[in-house]
Order: structure tokens, then sequence, then C-alpha cells
């Protein structure tokens, strides 16, 4: 089993949704996240706590899926077919052993509990 934790641009959300629901993937957690990589993020002057500051930070969502081992790839070729623009910005998947998981309902585990 792996762990596939994704950052993308939030108007990428339902393109990804639909790639993990087609390919047999069972849940998901999206998460509403603030900010920056190599494209530096947006500076706008604001002022926090009476200071004036820069916050470098862009919006992006965060999505974290267990998977079988064997759709790992089929979902890395279309998250990148489908999401990637080709400009920065596009967004990271990073990708970890997962070594059991248990359904807390009905104490299943491995994948039976994915």
């Amino acid at each position: 089993m792996k762990e596939i934790t994704m950052y993308i641009k939030p108007e990428k959300l339902e393109v990804v949704k639909n790639i993990l629901h087609e390919q047999g993937c069972g849940g998901m957690s999206v998460m509403s996240i603030m900010g920056c990589g190599i494209q530096l993020g947006e500076t706008n002057p604001v002022n926090f706590k009476g200071l004036r500051t820069n916050i470098n930070l862009i919006p992006k969502i965060k999505i974290e899926v267990v998977v079988r081992d064997e759709i790992v790839d089929n979902i890395l070729l279309e998250i990148r077919e489908k999401v990637a623009t080709g400009t920065v910005g596009d967004g990271k998947v990073i990708i970890k052993n997962v070594e059991d998981v248990m359904r807390i309902r009905t104490g299943e585990r491995g994948t039976d509990a994915i």
C-alpha cells in the first residue's frame, strides 16, 4: 500500500477527485492550505499584529489517499496528463510506503481496510 499526498491548485480539485474515483480509490482527505514553492508565492503587504509584512503564500489544496500498490502508476499518469499546465505552481505528489491500515469500525486490516 502507498500513501499519496498531493499539493495542487484549487481549480484542479474536481479533476483529481474524478481521477481517484475512476482508479478505485476508496476515500480521501482534502485540506485547504497556503504555501509556496519555487514560484515564491504572491507578495502582498499586510498588517499582522501591528507589523507590516509580506505573506508569500498562495492557496493550495492538499489531498491524502492510501491506495493499493497496483494503481499508483495509473494515478500518477492521469495526474500528469490532466492536472499539469506546464507552468510553475502545478504542484507536487509525494508517495510513501504504508505498513498497515486498520478500519476502526470492523477491525479489517491491510488492503481490505482501504
